[in-house]
């Protein structure tokens, strides 16, 4: 491919995505090694927050040293006189799907990758941080059925309190809306709404729904089981997300270990069975990140 330009002398190859105040580029170094390379660019005052949770973002990947976390290189500040008003994060390139895009395509697939990314979030949990945003437009699968955990702008350090509400609305935990304090049981809620709608093609209800009826709707409104929308769903499997979704975090699976090992017992139920199963929809829109 022809050279584009020069940021902070890595070549540019190409744009693989924008965010807040931010792009993605497909870079190389002089070595010819290839990484992603994010750039964050403060405009205005209101932007400095951007600045900052890249700056975390690099700071905690920085903590990890796990296959299924994706590594974070180094972090570059450009000044201004005195102030910062540009970041540049140099990250491991991933070269693949997210699951929003491309979904396993059976059962048994699901809870193969779910497994891989519940061993990525105790290494998290045992370094002492939490992700607080899983989702399936976080987690990347690569052609050589790699499993990536991406996007660590919302971790924080495990019983942090968030002074305002931070979440992607679909998948958030009661304990994220209500401001109290993030634990490795808010990752395991935000897994198993991931795993609801990749088995239903349904959102779980959440305390930040879409429309007008406020934050105590996911106290009050039923949950229906994925078994129930989508009978191809193990019951084993259907009650393991379920118990994951529970408002109370006492009442969910203690820990990653514990829902690594269900997820492994679904495992080795499913390739005992005729039939895997096969997931509700069936995607392959491929992207890179």
């Amino acid at each position: 491919m022809a050279r584009v330009h020069d940021i902070s002398g890595y070549e540019v190859l190409d744009t693989l995505g924008y965010g807040a105040r931010s792009t993605i580029f497909l870079v190389k170094d002089k070595k010819g090694g290839i990484y992603a390379l994010k750039r964050v660019v403060k405009n205005e005052p209101k932007d400095e927050r951007f600045i900052e949770q890249a700056v975390s973002e690099h700071e905690i990947a920085q903590q990890f040293d796990h296959p299924v976390l994706r590594k974070s290189y180094k972090a570059i500040r450009s000044r201004a006189v005195i102030r910062v008003n540009e970041v540049l994060v140099l990250m491991e390139f991933v070269d693949g799907a997210t699951l929003e895009q491309d979904r396993p395509k059976t059962v048994l697939h699901l809870c193969q990758v779910m497994a891989r990314v519940a061993s990525g979030l105790h290494a998290m949990h045992e370094s002492g941080f939490v992700h607080a945003d899983l989702k399936p437009n976080n987690i990347m699968i690569t052609e050589r059925d790699e499993v990536k955990i991406i996007d660590f702008g919302q971790s924080c350090k495990a019983g942090s309190v968030k002074d305002r509400i931070q979440g992607t609305p679909d998948y958030i935990a009661p304990e994220q809306v209500k401001r109290k304090r993030i634990t490795p049981l808010t990752d395991v809620f935000n897994l198993g709404a991931t795993m609801y709608w990749l088995l239903t093609n349904q959102f779980v209800p959440t305390m930040i729904p879409k429309g007008e009826a406020g934050i105590t709707m996911r106290e009050t409104e039923p949950v229906k089981s994925p078994r129930q929308l989508n009978p191809d769903v193990p019951p084993a499997l259907s009650s393991l997300v379920m118990n994951c979704v529970e408002n109370d975090p006492d009442r969910r699976p203690k820990g990653m270990v514990d829902l690594h090992r269900r997820l492994e017992m679904a495992v080795s139920q499913l390739k005992r069975a005729k039939d895997p199963g096969r997931v509700i929809i069936e995607n392959d829109t491929r992207q890179v990140g």
